[in-house]
Formats: structure tokens, sequence, C-alpha cells
């Protein structure tokens, strides 16, 4: 396998990261980290963005253009099926119809873990309704099932609490979830550096999605163009499919049937 594009909904991307826009200092700053990261999937939360519907505010669009990147709206901070679809719908009406969203129902402040039912929920009316749903969920390999069999276009597992930084904490269900896989399975939420991003690829996901990591750093824009080589890097060694793991030392010169 030598593929690099990743198709979401009918539509080819080149790169395989996918970024979010908060928590940066300030417009330019989300700009500048956006282009290092090379990402063509841009998220952001709906309840928290001005989109242009607070006139003399800064607004995403201002560096986060449509005409160059595809925008992600996201129901970050909705803890009800009901909430996360009536943000979906105000996405929708705010862009013109556009219907590509990436959902997310939580279910408590402290954890941000995904509350599965009303997810599932809300998924099944937003399908209904003519939404194509990237849907962030736990790393439960029959939910991801349920949710790619539903019609979600992309299930996306959490690698750890969202905003942790703590890395992939279980990769053996992203396993699971990947050999059942009929959609783009991307590891969202828990990313920390690059190695995380390279690491969440050569299991064979097909994109990581993240924000915190890169907003978070010392030197974000440098963090962002360190991550896209990271989940180049990654697909890479995952495409050329790693040597096997041995208990034992095997010479990198075999001497077998030499002659001194």
């Amino acid at each position: 396998m030598t593929d690099t594009k990743i198709t979401i909904a009918g539509i080819e991307y080149n790169s395989r990261l996918l970024v979010g826009t908060g928590k940066y200092k300030d417009m330019a700053e989300t700009g500048q980290a956006i282009e290092a990261s090379g990402a063509e999937i841009v998220t952001f939360a709906v309840r928290r963005t001005n989109l242009g519907q607070n006139p003399g505010e800064p607004s995403l669009l201002d560096v986060v253009s449509p005409d160059k990147y595809t925008l992600l709206p996201n129901t970050a901070a909705c803890y009800t099926a009901d909430d996360a679809i009536r943000t979906c719908r105000l996405a929708r009406e705010l862009l013109d119809g556009h219907d590509l969203v990436k959902l997310e129902v939580l279910g408590d402040e402290k954890t941000l873990f995904p509350n599965v039912v009303e997810t599932l929920t809300a998924a099944e009316t937003l399908i209904n309704d003519g939404f194509k749903v990237m849907v962030y969920t736990s790393d439960d390999p029959i939910i991801a099932k349920q949710l790619a069999d539903m019609g979600c276009v992309a299930v996306m597992p959490l690698a750890a609490p969202i905003g942790s930084g703590l890395g992939i904490r279980n990769p053996h269900n992203i396993r699971m979830i990947l050999e059942d896989a009929t959609v783009p399975i991307i590891v969202d939420a828990g990313v920390g550096t690059a190695s995380d991003a390279a690491i969440a690829m050569e299991l064979g996901c097909d994109g990581v999605l993240m924000n915190t990591a890169i907003a978070a750093a010392q030197k974000p824009v440098l963090m962002a163009s360190a991550m896209k080589k990271a989940i180049e890097a990654g697909r890479e060694a995952y495409c050329a499919g790693r040597m096997p793991r041995k208990m034992y030392a095997s010479a990198s010169s075999p001497i077998d049937g030499t002659f001194f």
C-alpha cells in the first residue's frame, strides 16, 4: 500500500491531519498554525466561534477560508442529543446548507468522555436529516461498528481524554476497531506530541484530529509542522509494514554461509 489520500464523504483529501481552531492566542496564530499543519479539514465549535454572526468581532472565516479549507462545525459543549442536533442545524444555516459535521455529545465536564447513548440518538437523527456525520466516540469496538453501520461517514474514537495529551492509552481497542472498519477511523482527542500522531498512523488509522497538542505547545506553528511530518511518516511506516518483533537479537549482517 502506498496510498496517501483519505476519502471522507466521497471527497479526497491529501492530508490525513485534521485540526481545530481553539486555544490559540489570536486569529493570526490560528491561521499560521493551520497553514503549517497542511490540514485541509478544519473543525470549530459552533457555540464558541464567530462566523460573521457577530459583526465587528474577529471572524474565523478571515483566516480559514471556505474556498481553501473544508469547514467541520462541531458540537463541542453539548451534553444532550437535542443540543447537538440543534447546534448542527444552526451550523447548516450559518454556512448556507453545509452538511458535514463533527458530532460530539459529552458525558460530563470533568472527563469530557462521550455520552454514547446520546451520541447514538443524535447520530441517527442527524443522518436521517441529511447530515454527513463524523462522530466522536469511545474506543469501544461495538459502538464504533454501530455508528458506522447506521451511516456515519467517519468514526472518531478517542485516544485519551480531550486535551489531556496522554497519547493512545488503549491501542488494542483501536486495532479492534480498525479490523471491522467500513468507514475512515480517525483518532480524536488525547494526542500530545508528534510521536503520538505517528503511533496512531502506524496502527493503521486513517487520520488524526487534534487541537490542544498544537495550540498549547510553546511554539504552536512549529508543532503544527511537526505534526504534519509525523502523520506522513506514520502512514508511510504503516504502508511499508514494520519488521516482526523478536525476543532475541538478530545480526544486521548475518554470517551464515560466509567463509573466513
